[in-house]
């Protein structure tokens, strides 16, 4: 039974995966061995003696700094490690859920998936702060200082897409209890942007299905969206 179960749920994802890797090898994820490679040339940086400043200038997100200046270091912030996260550990996130992403949704898309969602929990963060700590998934003032890096928020909206695209319910369903479970455990600041990230690639999903339910050009429109070729 175990077995039948991860062929139904994990199956398309695994065929897709290997055929890609047996076939083209490391060239079918040039993004993910670029981010990985961008993660460990900040960590060395970061830790030199003139490398804090710099990488703090350019790439450290609080929910404290002026919007235009936060939404100028977030693309850079999601390849910084969490200061919580140790870096093989932000990388081999990277490694896995980016490369699968990469693989099964496209380069572009990808990037896409993970920018939106590392910025929906960016500006989040200042939206619940707002709200305040009574309200629902709202926030402490204190958070307001915390520096916001790292992946994770990025792999969980990733690995939701990749799910939500081949059909492995079961997963997006395990993933959403496990973020929500995080969140009761030991509420923080990175628990609530995983969950705003899940909802956040739950709506690209949506939309990509709808267009392809009501496509313009005139096809029947049968079936949900199309896992695409590796590559853009």
């Amino acid at each position: 039974m175990a077995a039948s179960f991860a062929r139904r749920e994990w199956g398309p994802l695994y065929v897709t995966v290997r055929t890609a890797l047996a076939t083209r090898g490391w060239r079918a994820v040039p993004l993910t061995l670029a981010s990985v490679c961008l993660i460990a040339l900040c960590q060395i940086v970061q830790v030199q003696s003139w490398g804090y400043g710099l990488i703090q200038d350019i790439g450290f997100v609080r929910a404290e700094d002026p919007l235009w200046l936060a939404l100028l270091r977030t693309p850079l912030s999601l390849f910084l490690p969490a200061l919580s996260l140790p870096v093989w550990g932000a990388m081999a996130q990277v490694l896995v859920v980016f490369g699968v992403a990469e693989i099964t949704l496209g380069r572009l898309r990808t990037l896409v998936i993970a920018y939106v969602c590392t910025l929906a929990g960016t500006l989040y963060a200042r939206f619940g702060i707002a709200i305040g700590p009574e309200g629902l998934l709202g926030l402490p003032a204190s958070d307001a200082r915390i520096v916001d890096t790292g992946p994770s928020v990025a792999v969980t909206g990733l690995a939701v897409c990749v799910c939500a695209c081949t059909g492995a319910w079961v997963t997006v369903a395990l993933v959403v209890v496990a973020m929500v479970v995080e969140m009761i455990v030991k509420p923080n600041l990175a628990g609530t942007e995983h969950l705003v990230a899940i909802g956040a690639a739950l709506v690209l999903w949506a939309s990509a299905a709808l267009r392809h339910r009501h496509p313009s050009d005139g096809d029947d429109g049968v079936g949900g969206p199309e896992v695409p070729p590796a590559g853009d």
